[in-house]
């Protein structure tokens, strides 16, 4: 059985993304000189707070979205006190509250009942999102990206996401049955402390979802979805995008019944990300570190692209003086 350590040094899935994104620095660094700015992505999507890199409110990017593609939703300011029942019209438990800034799935949980929230909410020292909890089997995000003044866009990567679950065979526990699993052992001690009974025995061919919510480091395993990309589906996404003031480059994040719904325009929207999004396909277990590279590369220079095609119709990129003001209070939020 391999430690953890030789799990996550195995599959670059993994690795701290300080080291997976070198290269990409050395990049970034580049185009920078070109644009004669650090902070040009900010340019690529100038609906959006510092284009979606860092900061920026899930909740006011959302309200950018058409309502028919949005779950039901509600802002919470801590200092306001506990939602009442009155806030929460139309919100039925379960639902999910994240922070309003936020990343990688920090925070996000799924709150049961009055006392989930409770304890969310005094645990909380940061604005935080309650949303509508989307009960369909189909997750994936989408990333979409269209330059400035076109009316057609390219849908450049599709990740479809694998919800973490075990089968029971009749006789091993829940967490013997994790521990046969490597992706599901590194979620063992953090279920553990949530409360998760390691001790369950599940009947022979029942199957367990351990983790409703569909976060990379919550377990779930992400698979490349870029099969499924045709013309219909960018179709779909264009004319959503074109109804997104001042978004040109992002991944949508989304729930659907099932893929032939999608095609049909039929999901909700969970979160859209800006310029810090990434063509997460590439995160699939045993994708070739070089053509995810490949990838990466390839965005970061559409990136750039739209922003100076953006910059060239008159918006102005971000200050450093700006960015930094701007950052050292995100990262303050996030702490």
């Amino acid at each position: 059985m391999k430690s953890k350590f030789l799990i996550k040094l195995l599959s670059w899935e993994y690795w701290p993304m300080f080291v997976v994104y070198f290269p990409i620095t050395l990049y970034y660094l580049m185009l920078s000189l070109r644009a004669k700015s650090l902070l040009f992505f900010t340019g690529s999507n100038p609906g959006i707070e510092n284009g979606g890199m860092f900061g920026e409110s899930k909740f006011k990017i959302l309200e950018l979205i058409p309502e028919q593609f949005r779950p039901k939703m509600l802002f919470v300011d801590p200092k306001n006190g506990l939602p009442s029942q009155r806030d929460l019209e139309g919100i039925a438990f379960p639902f999910i509250a994240k922070p309003d800034v936020g990343e990688r799935g920090r925070m996000v949980k799924i709150i049961r009942g009055p006392q989930d929230l409770i304890q969310y909410h005094h645990d909380s020292k940061f604005a935080y999102i309650i949303q509508e909890y989307l009960d369909m089997p189909f997750e994936c995000g989408i990333f979409y990206y269209r330059l400035p003044g076109q009316n057609t866009g390219v849908v450049s990567s599709v990740v479809i996401k694998e919800f973490l679950s075990v089968t029971g065979n009749g006789k091993d526990n829940l967490k013997t049955l994790m521990s046969k699993s490597d992706r599901a052992r590194l979620q063992i001690e953090r279920l553990e402390k949530e409360g998760t009974d390691m001790a369950l025995v599940l009947k022979k061919n029942e199957r367990m979802q351990l983790v409703p919510i569909g976060n990379h480091c919550l377990g779930t395993k992400f698979k490349n979805g870029n099969e499924i990309i045709n013309d219909q589906l960018v179709g779909v996404f264009d004319q959503l995008s074109l109804q997104v003031e001042g978004f040109y480059y992002g991944r949508y994040d989304l729930r659907s019944e099932s893929i032939d719904a999608l095609y049909q325009g039929d999901f909700q929207i969970m979160e859209l990300n800006g310029a810090g999004a990434e063509p997460a396909h590439i995160y699939n277990p045993g994708f070739p570190i070089a053509e995810a590279y490949r990838s990466l590369f390839s965005h970061w220079k559409m990136m750039f692209t739209i922003a100076m095609v953006n910059k060239k119709n008159g918006y102005k990129f971000l200050s450093l003086k700006e960015g930094i003001g701007i950052y050292r209070t995100y990262k303050k939020v996030i702490q």
